[in-house]
């Protein structure tokens, strides 16, 4: 499939109500020069923001963000992305989620930080991948059962279980998609305070973010499911709403041919 085709299964099959987000890492001019010239448009931030505002344009309203280390307005961010050493700052800035500054230390040392050198970041619809040669990770805002249903997938077509997610205090966005890049994992992990406030993350939403590597296997599994169920539903296979809240052995709640 093209990432067109995936983005177009994935949005009718799972319900999404955010495109997925194609993003990707670059560490060689050569290959931002080449996104430049293949992209009609794309757009960069005015001011300094956040990752996770950042990807906010790409799943509303569909655009392809591109920025440098300006124009990024998180130290956390900036930080896991390698574009800052480590530093008292940034343990002060998680004084309040931890019982000491002792144990704020450890718990920063202990986030996955990419590589030094990167050059810059673009976010995209799934669809617009091609622009950069595809997805470093493909990051999902969804709900839980959509979170469930991807997370299902992925499991059979990587012949992965069970799945282990990391959590990491205040960065769930740009931290989740880094340990999935650092480690070629799958990610699921709520909204931080953050990504909450910043990125705009509903109360019922969830971030699932698997190794761009892998989406094209996750979308094999979903089309191969629904040509044998019927549908992507699990929870009611041949049901078209994946995620159906109906009892399996509810008679109330039963139709029929008029």
């Amino acid at each position: 499939m093209t990432y067109t085709e995936m983005q177009d299964l994935l949005m009718r099959e799972l319900r999404l109500y955010h495109y997925p987000i194609a993003v990707k890492f670059f560490y060689d001019q050569e290959a931002v020069d080449a996104f430049k010239a293949a992209a009609d448009e794309y757009v960069v931030p005015v001011k300094p923001m956040t990752f996770c505002q950042w990807e906010i344009a790409a799943r509303m309203k569909g655009q392809v963000v591109y920025s440098e280390k300006e124009g990024l307005g998180c130290s956390n961010a900036h930080y896991s992305f390698g574009w800052k050493p480590f530093d008292e700052g940034e343990v002060k800035s998680h004084a309040k989620y931890t019982r000491d500054l002792e144990q704020a230390e450890r718990f920063v040392r202990s986030k996955a930080r990419m590589p030094e050198g990167m050059i810059g970041i673009a976010v995209a619809p799934l669809a617009k991948a091609d622009l950069f040669g595809g997805p470093d990770t493909v990051h999902f805002y969804c709900d839980n059962m959509q979170a469930y249903h991807l997370a299902v997938d992925y499991m059979a077509a990587m012949d992965a279980h069970p799945l282990r997610p990391a959590i990491t205090m205040n960065s769930s966005a740009c931290g989740g998609n880094v340990w999935t890049y650092v480690n070629k994992d799958f990610n699921m992990l709520p909204a931080c305070s953050g990504s909450y406030n910043a990125g705009k993350t509903e109360r019922g939403e969830i971030n699932v973010i698997i190794p761009g590597e892998a989406i094209g296997a996750v979308c094999d599994r979903l089309v191969e499911r629904i040509e044998k169920l019927g549908s992507s539903s699990i929870t009611r296979p041949g049901d078209g709403f994946p995620g159906a809240d109906v009892c399996k052995n509810c008679p109330l709640i039963v139709f029929k041919k008029a």
